[in-house]
């Protein structure tokens, strides 16, 4: 596969520090700017998978910056700029270590814990007699620590305050942008056919001591989409339901004997298959934006990136 943004290692002008993520290289520029560059890579079960996908880096920054823009009323975004299809520059944030996930139905790894008999979620109670793609009564909120490695883990709101990891005043300021981010979401998502089943936020405290929300919003990494269209005949039907997110490629590990478990091998991920997924984040942008996706004509993602952020980083000096 060519033009795929497997790696960066750019060394851009008072760079201070640089933090790799599962997908995402963040540079902290003079504590003043933070510039993330979505890479291709992709990761399932918090395990970062051995070939990257065309366009996916691209697909997700674009995603995140048409949504952070459409709920900057909502709550302050850590956004600038996007100077690069594949970047997002910033305020420099302390994010916390928690990520705020946020559900509307029972499904995907929530319904595959609750199959085992576990009828609470991170201290949230989930009632008897659910089924599967079922919605709840009220969005949920089921937060976890951000690992730096390995696994992220559930912790409840109790835990999160007492083992003082944020403090309660904080934590309610974050719930509460959580709830309205996710029904904004929801909103924008049935303008376009589409269920935002469930989806994460993260967040941060700038220079200035106010919460910013950070890093992605709404993308096929981030969230998971089902179509509005015949919904309720597949739930009736206990079928499975049609969507569009990375379940598909957990799906597909799943079935090839991989969760991310102490000796598991990843499978092969042939050339068909990756073009498949990249086909497949390319049908989530145009579905969830409206809007044809656009291929960059310069294909030197690394030059083209470099290049980009220097032009933004001179005209801030």
């Amino acid at each position: 596969m060519t033009n795929v943004l497997q790696q960066s290692n750019f060394n851009f002008p008072g760079q201070k520090s640089v933090y790799k993520g599962k997908v995402r290289d963040v540079y902290n520029i003079q504590d003043k700017f933070l510039v993330m560059v979505a890479t291709d890579r992709i990761s399932a079960f918090d395990v970062v998978l051995p070939k990257g996908i065309p366009f996916k880096g691209q697909v997700l920054n674009q995603i995140a910056a048409k949504f952070l823009d459409a709920t900057a009323d909502i709550c302050p975004n850590w956004k600038i700029a996007s100077p690069d299809p594949n970047v997002t520059i910033g305020h420099f944030c302390e994010i916390y270590p928690i990520e705020m996930i946020i559900r509307g139905y029972l499904t995907g790894s929530s319904w595959r814990t609750y199959q085992k008999g576990v009828r609470e979620i991170c201290g949230v109670p989930i009632p008897d007699g659910m089924k599967e793609h079922q919605r709840f009564p009220e969005p949920i909120i089921t937060p976890t620590t951000k690992a730096r490695e390995g696994h992220d883990e559930d912790i409840s709101e109790h835990d999160l305050i007492a083992q003082k990891i944020i403090s309660k005043e904080e934590y309610e300021i974050l719930k509460k942008y959580t709830v309205t981010l996710f029904k904004r979401g929801t909103e924008m998502a049935a303008n376009k056919g589409l269920i935002l089943v469930d989806t994460k936020y993260e967040f941060g405290k700038g220079k200035d001591g106010k919460i910013y929300l950070c890093d992605e919003i709404h993308t096929p990494d981030s969230s998971r989409y089902f179509y509005l269209e015949g919904y309720q005949e597949r739930f009736a039907r206990g079928e499975q339901q049609k969507q569009l997110s990375k379940e598909f490629v957990r799906e597909w590990l799943m079935a090839n004997g991989f969760m991310g478990k102490e000796g598991q091998k990843v499978p092969e991920m042939t050339d068909s298959w990756i073009n498949e997924i990249s086909e497949r984040y390319i049908e989530l942008f145009e579905k969830i934006t409206g809007e044809k996706f656009i291929k960059p004509k310069n294909q030197n993602i690394i030059q083209r990136i470099e290049d980009h952020v220097l032009n933004f980083l001179n005209t801030r000096k």
